[in-house]
């Protein structure tokens, strides 16, 4: 197969959802579930309610409503909330113009729509045996071949396998990436890493699809530059306001080549024209309101719960249990002794330790099969009902292991 370049034009084609087995993912009817009363849920990626700024945002919302007329119309994108988007990707270390963002209806919508620009059906694409489940439903409609790479729980994504599938004659038609906070690992890249990643895309010719929802969310470490940051041209890069501000503005970003922004334009406009204009200039004046500090409130909120998270999991999981120490974002991924099973574990704890997580099988790449593995979720919950809850899964689990 010849190399497939960010120059070839943007894919038209794709089978209806129910012939290309599209359905609700596993995770989402987890997240439903999860919502019963008297559960604790380390199931959801849902940002703690008391951390979403909605006086501010009222507030914004005001301003615009009684200072544009055009707040309610159709209308072309805010070019004020792409500049400040802008300012934020300066912190992840992009250096991008206003024209080169596309505002979508959050990171999925981006990872849908940088999807269609790339994939022609049966085109290969590269991502890790363990993947966030939007990413399968963006690509699925292409019948795409999955190839996988392992992820380690202290380095992240197997850069290494990754040059040894194409040095082999592999040629995904992109490789999907989240180099920092890893959704549902947990973990993030190193310099080295990223470096060896972007080299494989100018070597090989195959463009990256960064996924960078989590990116701005860093509680301890430097933050380490975007996999965009190293190579504007090769890397395509999705965010979204879900985590920093709200989920229900359903407003995210893709950053490309300025060579494919019109394209993916009018696959944006094919989709749902536009995002809410009243929503895209609230987000704006917000973001013009001393957002550092509110992203420096929300980092501190979520590193409490962290430290809560990892301590629970020292005192009480059994000998054996493995987890990640995540730098940011949302989830602690835990590795199992290997006797147990993930799936049967997530079913006897929500049943008997009234606590709900979420199996390491509902993020398989390919067909899910039994694993030992669990993501657990640290965002939504208060310190305490962390605590609890894991102390219930502990206990749950040195049951399973002396009883079987």
């Amino acid at each position: 197969m010849a190399a497939i370049t960010l120059d070839r034009p943007p894919n038209a084609t794709g089978a209806a959802a129910p012939r290309c087995g599209l359905a609700r993912s596993r995770l989402r009817e987890l997240a439903l579930l999860a919502g019963q009363p008297g559960i604790l849920s380390l199931a959801g990626g849902l940002p703690a309610p008391e951390l979403i700024p909605r006086s501010a945002y009222a507030r914004a919302l005001q301003d615009v409503l009684a200072a544009e007329d055009t707040a309610l119309q159709y209308g072309r994108p805010c070019e004020p909330l792409r500049e400040r988007i802008v300012e934020l990707l300066r912190e992840r270390g992009v250096d991008c113009a206003p024209a080169d963002v596309l505002l979508t209806s959050g990171a999925q919508q981006a990872l849908s729509l940088a999807a269609q620009l790339l994939l022609e059906p049966g085109d290969q694409v590269l991502m890790e045996e363990h993947v966030y489940t939007g990413l399968r439903q963006a690509v699925l409609p292409h019948r795409p071949s999955i190839l996988t790479v392992r992820t380690d729980l202290d380095t992240g994504m197997d850069v290494d396998g990754a040059w040894r599938l194409l040095a082999g004659g592999a040629r995904p038609a992109f490789v999907y990436a989240i180099a920092d906070t890893h959704n549902p690992c947990g973990v993030r890249l190193g310099h080295e890493q990223r470096a060896r990643l972007v080299a494989l895309a100018q070597r090989y010719g195959v463009p990256i699809v960064e996924d960078d929802s989590y990116g701005l969310l860093h509680y301890d470490r430097d933050p380490l530059p975007a996999l965009r940051a190293l190579d504007p041209d090769w890397v395509i890069c999705a965010g979204t306001f879900s985590k920093i501000i709200a989920p229900a503005l359903r407003l995210g970003w893709l950053v490309l080549p300025p060579r494919l922004v019109a394209a993916a334009g009018v696959l944006k406009e094919a989709a749902d024209l536009e995002c809410s204009a009243l929503t895209q200039r609230a987000v704006a004046r917000l973001l013009e309101q001393r957002f550092a500090g509110h992203l420096e409130r929300i980092r501190a909120g979520y590193r409490g719960r962290r430290n809560a998270m990892l301590a629970a999991l020292r005192d009480h999981f059994p000998e054996g249990t493995r987890w990640t120490h995540p730098p940011g974002g949302f989830f602690v991924w835990v590795e199992l002794p290997r006797r147990l099973d993930g799936d049967r574990v997530c079913e006897e704890a929500l049943a008997e330790a009234r606590v709900a997580v979420v199996p390491g099988s509902a993020f398989a790449a390919t067909a899910p099969a039994p694993g030992n593995h669990l993501r657990l979720s640290f965002a939504s919950c208060a310190p305490d009902d962390i605590r609890t809850a894991v102390a219930r899964l502990g206990r749950l689990l040195e049951r399973r292991l002396t009883h079987g």
